[in-house]
């Protein structure tokens, strides 16, 4: 068998497109030799470090897409700060299965809580789980479903909107719909009934919601 040399072997997984094992490959062959694997040992070691590489791109891609305002991992969040926020249940969402089951969630609370952290953090799972997920304000929700209803084109909009198989709602609250936006808000929920989950972040009770949403009914 022909000898390779370091510039050969580059080319041929730039040709491959195995990005990450070429721009680790010294890296790599010797964590490999340090530790004494087997062939079929490093080849797994160095397809895993391909494999992150990409999720890792795929998610800040779908991240991109989705309009997340920023970067947020469970991990990450003081759950010492918030002693009446039960882990298990933040956990158990963090498996995404209410995602699969097209399940609502709400985080309500006041301001300052980590209510949007915890949502960019499962949003960002449910990405990593490959699932479609939109990151949206409420006030930007209620614009464009205004403009949507105003040009004619609403119920493109809403299919666009219910195509996500997670909708996260941000700042539901801080302001009041105009009456006719709480009413196209309320078709939204309609046309994603059984098709995708919504999580919605308020600083507000259900039980003042009626400020925010005023007389509208659901039709």
């Amino acid at each position: 068998m022909p000898s390779i040399d370091h510039e050969m072997l580059v080319a041929m997984l730039d040709r491959l497109k195995l990005t990450a094992i070429r721009d680790q490959l010294d890296t790599l062959l010797d964590e490999a030799a340090r530790s004494d694997m087997t062939l079929r040992e490093a080849l797994a070691f160095m397809v895993r470090c391909e494999i992150a590489r990409r999720d890792e791109r795929r998610i800040s891609m779908a991240s991109k897409i989705g309009q997340f305002p920023f970067v947020r991992e469970l991990d990450g969040f003081d759950f010492d700060a918030q002693p009446s926020l039960d882990q298990r249940q933040i956990r158990e969402l963090e498996t995404c299965r209410w995602i699969a089951h097209g399940d609502m969630v709400l985080f309500l609370g006041p301001p300052g809580t980590g209510k949007t952290h915890l949502a960019a953090a499962l949003g960002r799972e449910a990405i990593r789980q490959n699932d479609s997920v939109q990151f949206v304000t409420a006030a930007t929700l209620e614009a464009m479903l205004a403009k949507a209803h105003g040009d004619g084109s609403l119920d493109k909009q809403l299919t666009i909107l219910a195509w996500p198989k997670l909708l996260i709602i941000d700042e539901l609250g801080y302001l009041p719909f105009e009456a006719n936006a709480a009413h196209l808000f309320f078709r939204l929920v309609s046309r994603r009934y059984t098709r995708g989950s919504i999580l919605i972040i308020s600083n507000r009770s259900v039980g003042e919601w009626a400020s925010v949403f005023g007389d509208a009914k659901i039709s």
